[in-house]
Order: structure tokens, then C-alpha cells, then sequence
């Protein structure tokens, strides 16, 4: 059968591909949601310090978005059904390692393996699911209902992590990656037709800009973590940031000389594409930070069980799920341009009332909560329209990559400048129980400093976007049923 023949008309004819590529979505969304949950209890189980406790969630995040452009090239090249199986292959066998983890050590490499797979993964689901029809309107319905699939796994995430830590050990948060793998592996190979090697580019592979871009985000995520390990007064912390800072210098050299490029950085340039990335770094950075406070908090601070925790995260739930049927009305009657800064200042503001406001009940959390997942609902969407809109035709795919990647990379760095900060202000061990009212008074400073200070990292991205996005006709052009299906929600 060729190719053409196998090109779907209709979304039941699909329904086994779209299954898979749905598989793939969810594990991307639910992998980071479901596990913040079981921190304190992966602390404890593993007698794991506080800085380690941040790497195991930081560092799926750090290898995601670090290696994503580059499997999303090499996808281009050798075949995006063949690169997402053997990155479906690699998810479920690091899955499997977690039954053997015994140390915080080999966790951290487990989870570095599956932030592997989901770079592998990834890119290159958008493709495969354009590839299964020729009709715009059912590539737009397809990847709605995709992207609909991972906002769930996104949004239930805490909560069905928190019930599961109350009937089975935290292992089995990681180990349900192994039947979604088998799963999108069998939808994806009986659903979806093998490459078209005329659809495959044959350019070489930028290598060294995509190791330069990887080193700049690991070293730039090492530092911080370092200067608390080993003060300032340490060689080490510095020679990290001077190595980060010459990665950067290099990644930029190359990519302004590489006669084919990983990233062209004229692209990054145009006013809609760098304010859309701006917006998504803070709602990235936001959504990340506060769940990994709100999470200690609740357990840790206060004392809540795993599944009275994960029914506090709720109010986040609710508002990523109820507001969908109102996020096109609310583009179309504001302008996308308005709806994009308007929403991303409301995860700043979600942000500020947690800082301001965390010690003095959970009604505040909650609140918090509800106002950073209700601006996440709707800047998810717009400022990825955004990029797509700046960017020619014939990048979109890159641009789906590097909303992706930025919304990745600014997770990790949620959750380190979270994690760095509760380090350097709070003696012993985190996980440990007893706390002394010391401890407690050193905890509850260092929640209170990290959301202020993710407030302000947030607010300085918002007003960068908006900025770059002043003026800009297109930015107001209102959504409609052609718009970009890579522009959902991440």
C-alpha cells in the first residue's frame, strides 16, 4: 500500500493513530505533573537532599528542551515515525530502571533517560499527525483532540498522583509510562505509514550548535545549585557560569555562521516570535515554580497527606479544564495581542498573591493556584500563535519546537530558582520530619522569597513581550478555525 493510500479521510478512520499520538502527548504533560507530588515522599524514601530532590524533576526538563531542536532535525532527516518509536522503546525501558532505583543518584539518571525519550518524541508528533490527513479542517480537529489528551494528563496530573502515593508506593508514578509507551508504540506503528523519503530533508546536521545550546542550559541550571553547595568563595560555581557564558557566546557565534544552522536567530529576532517565547518562559517558569512550592508546602510545612494534598492542588484543575470552551470567544472579543499580555500578566499575578499572601491560609493558595492556571489556559495558546504567525510558512515546524523547548527550559528554571532558594535559606535536611520551629520559620521565609522572586523573573518576561509585541498588526489578528494546530495548548 503507498503512502497516498494510506492517508486517512476521516478522524474514526484514524482512531488507532490518533490513539498513539495521543499516548505520546500525555506522558509529555502527566510525566512532570503526576511526580511533583511524590517529592517529599521520594525525599524521604531516598534520603535525598533538598538540591537533589530539585534535579529530579529539573532534569527531565533541562534534557527535554536541551536536545529537543536537535532530534527534531534529525527527525526531519532519517524519519519522525522512526525517531519517535525508538524514543517510545527508550521511554518504557527507563520506566522499567525505576523499579531498581535505590538512591537519589540513579533517579536523577532515570529521569535524565526519559527527558531523552521526550525530546525523541515530541517534535515530530505535530508531523505525524498532519501527515494522517490532507484536509486543513481535520488537521486542526486531530491535533485538538491530541492536545486536549495532554492538557488533561497536565491538569490531573497532582491529583491522581497524590491518590495513587495513598495506595501504592511513588515507583508506580513512573513505572505507568510503560504501558502508555506500548500503547503509542501499537498505535503508531499499525496507524501511521512509514516515512515519505521524499518529505525528508537531507541537509546536514548542525552538531555543534546543538551541543553549544545543550551545554548553555545544563551549566546555566548547574550554577546556582553549585554556589549553594560550595559558596562563593568556591572556583567552582564561578568556572560553571564563565563555561555557561562562553557555551552561549559559541551557540550564538555558530548559529550566525553555520551555513545550516540549528536555529536561525533572525527568526528568534522578529518582534511576534521573541514576545511569544516571552510569554510562554513565564507562564513555563510560573506553573513549575509554584507547583514545586505548593507542593512542599502542603506536605511538608503543613503536614497534609499525599491525597489531601493532591485535592488541594484541585482549583488549578478546575480552571485549566472549564475555561477551554472560552478561550477562542475571549481572543476573538480582546484581540490576540491583548489576550496574550493580558493573560500572561495573570500568572504573574497568581504568582504575587502566593508570595504575598502564602502564610496565611490555604484560601490564598488556592486563589494562586486558580489565577496562574486560568492565564496558562489562555497564553498557551495565543503566544504560540504568536511565534507561528512571525515566523514564514515554511518554519512553523521549528516554531512548535521552540515554543516547546522554551516552555521546557523555563520549567527547569521554575524549579531551580525555587529549589536554589529554599537550599540557601533552610539548615538540614528538607525531607526529614520534625521539623524544629526554626526549620519552619526558615521554610516558610523561603517560600515566601521564591515566589516574590519568581513574581519578578515572570513580570520582567511579560514586559519584555509586551514591549517587543507593540504595534504589531498581525498580533491582533483574530483566531479562527485555520489557525496553526501547533498554536494549542502545550
Amino acid at each position: 500500500m503507498t503512502y497516498e493510500q494510506r492517508s486517512k479521510v476521516s478522524l474514526r478512520g484514524s482512531w488507532m493513530a490518533l490513539a498513539g499520538l495521543s499516548a505520546v502527548f500525555l506522558f509529555e504533560m502527566l510525566d512532570n505533573s503526576i511526580l511533583n507530588v511524590a517529592l517529599p515522599t521520594i525525599g524521604r524514601d531516598l534520603q535525598a537532599s533538598t538540591t537533589a530532590l530539585q534535579w529530579v524533576t529539573g532534569v527531565y526538563a533541562v534534557v527535554f528542551g536541551g536536545l529537543m531542536l536537535l532530534f527534531g532535525a534529525i527527525a526531519d532527516r532519517f524519519g519522525r515515525r522512526r525517531v519517535m518509536l525508538v524514543g517510545l522503546v527508550l521511554l518504557g525501558l527507563a520506566s522499567l530502571a525505576t523499579a531498581f532505583v535505590v538512591n537519589a543518584e540513579q533517579l536523577i539518571i532515570v529521569r535524565a533517560a526519559m527527558g531523552v525519550a521526550a525530546a525523541m518524541t515530541t517534535p515530530g508528533s505535530m508531523a505525524l499527525a498532519f501527515r494522517l490527513f490532507d484536509e486543513e479542517s481535520l488537521r486542526v480537529r486531530a491535533i485538538t483532540l491530541i492536545s486536549t489528551v495532554g492538557l488533561v494528563g497536565l491538569a490531573i496530573g497532582p491529583t491522581v498522583g497524590g491518590l495513587v502515593l495513598a495506595v501504592a508506593p511513588w515507583q508506580v508514578l513512573l513505572l505507568i509510562n510503560v504501558p502508555i509507551a506500548a500503547f503509542a508504540i501499537v498505535g503508531i506503528r499499525r496507524g501511521i505509514a512509514a516515512d515519505d523519503p521524499a518529505e525528508l530533508h537531507r541537509d546536514p546536521l548542525d552538531i555543534v550548535g546543538a551541543l553549544f545550546a545543550t551545554a548553555t542550559i545544563v551549566l546555566a541550571l548547574v550554577a546556582p545549585t553549585l554556589f549553594i553547595d560550595q559558596g562563593a568563595g568556591s572556583w567552582g560555581p564561578w568556572a560553571t557560569t564563565a563555561a555557561a557564558l562562553l557555551a552561549a557566546v559559541g551557540f550564538v557565534m555558530r548559529e550566525r555562521t553555520a551555513k545550516h544552522p540549528l536555529l536561525d536567530l533572525a527568526l528568534i529576532a522578529r518582534p511576534l516570535v521573541s514576545s511569544g517565547l516571552a510569554f510562554k518562559a513565564a507562564a513555563g517558569l510560573a506553573t513549575a515554580g509554584l507547583s514545586y512550592l505548593v507542593t512542599l508546602q502542603l506536605q511538608l510545612a503543613w503536614g497534609w497527606p499525599p491525597a489531601l494534598a493532591a485535592l488541594g492542588m484541585l482549583p488549578q484543575v478546575i480552571v485549566l479544564l472549564a475555561l477551554g470552551p472560552f478561550v477562542n470567544p475571549f481572543v476573538e472579543r480582546v484581540g490576540i495581542n491583548r489576550a496574550a499580555w493580558m493573560s500572561a500578566t495573570t500568572v504573574v499575578v497568581g504568582l504575587a498573591v502566593y508570595g504575598l499572601f502564602n502564610s496565611f491560609g490555604y484560601v490564598w493558595i488556592a486563589i494562586a493556584l486558580a489565577l496562574v492556571a486560568a492565564g496558562l489556559r489562555v497564553v498557551g495558546v495565543v503566544a504560540a500563535v504568536n511565534v507561528l504567525t512571525g515566523l514564514p510558512k515554511n518554519r512553523t515546524s521549528i516554531g512548535a519546537a521552540l515554543t516547546d523547548t522554551t516552555t521546557e527550559v523555563a520549567n527547569g528554571v521554575g524549579v531551580a530558582i525555587a529549589g536554589t532558594i529554599l537550599a540557601a535559606l533552610f539548615t538540614g535536611s528538607i525531607a526529614a520530619p520534625d521539623w524544629t520551629a526554626q526549620q519552619s520559620n526558615q521554610f516558610q521565609s523561603a517560600v515566601t522569597i521564591a515566589g516574590l522572586a519568581l513574581t519578578a523573573v515572570a513580570a520582567a518576561f511579560v514586559v519584555f513581550g509586551l514591549v517587543r509585541a507593540r504595534g504589531s498588526a498581525a498580533a491582533d489578528a483574530p483566531v479562527g478555525p485555520t489557525s496553526s494546530p501547533a498554536s494549542l495548548q502545550h
